[in-house]
């Protein structure tokens, strides 16, 4: 006989966990907060999840994941790898759509720090972000969007400090768009590395 119906699957109580953690940070998460934006009962939460802790490790389990499909969406999606790169940081940035969301989330981050579990997974998903900025730079001077010769490895940290960076002052400045604020940082960090344009081609007499 088959069993009961699961009913709201994992994955939508992880991603309704995700948006509560932008909403009311570290001190006001809690199982009845989640299970109310989930649309189920705290009873579920622990059934599947065990716990509180629990929970969140599933939720940094699967960050990992969605950061490395995340990846592979936007290479398929974008011809330039400059494109693609530009889509990459903003999509990641996506779920902190407000300056309380990003001061929410920069808090569970420097919860995980002090976390052996919760820091292993976060330095899965800086690894894998930092690989793909690596790989998309790179295809980017291999097709001439950047100049040869460029220093990917430099200009990959360059990229995730200003990144990260560039979140803090916009949270702290509250003006635009935090999307569009990465994206004018980049188009700036990369503009000295850019080839020249081609010179004007001479006038037949």
């Amino acid at each position: 006989m088959a069993g009961r119906p699961r009913g709201v699957d994992d994955l939508a109580i992880l991603r309704a966990t995700a948006r509560v953690m932008g909403q009311v940070g570290p001190a006001g998460l809690t199982l009845a907060v989640v299970a109310r934006e989930a649309g189920v009962v705290p009873g579920t939460l622990v059934q599947r999840f065990g716990s509180k802790r629990g929970l969140l490790l599933a939720l940094a389990d699967r960050s990992v994941q969605d950061a490395e499909e995340l990846i592979q969406r936007v290479r398929r999606a974008h011809d330039s790898a400059v494109e693609a790169l530009a889509a990459l940081l903003t999509e990641t940035v996506a779920v902190m759509a407000t300056p309380e969301a990003f001061a929410n989330h920069l808090a569970f981050l420097c919860a995980d720090l002090a976390d052996p579990q919760l820091h292993e997974r976060a330095l899965a998903v800086h690894r894998a972000q930092a690989g793909a900025v690596a790989e998309l730079l790179a295809q980017a001077a291999d097709a001439g969007e950047l100049r040869a010769g460029t220093d990917v490895a430099a200009l990959t940290r360059t990229v995730q400090a200003v990144t990260a960076g560039a979140g803090l002052t916009w949270a702290l400045e509250r003006e635009g768009a935090l999307g569009e604020r990465l994206r004018g940082e980049l188009d700036a960090v990369l503009r000295p590395h850019l080839p020249p344009p081609p010179a004007d081609t001479p006038e037949e007499p």
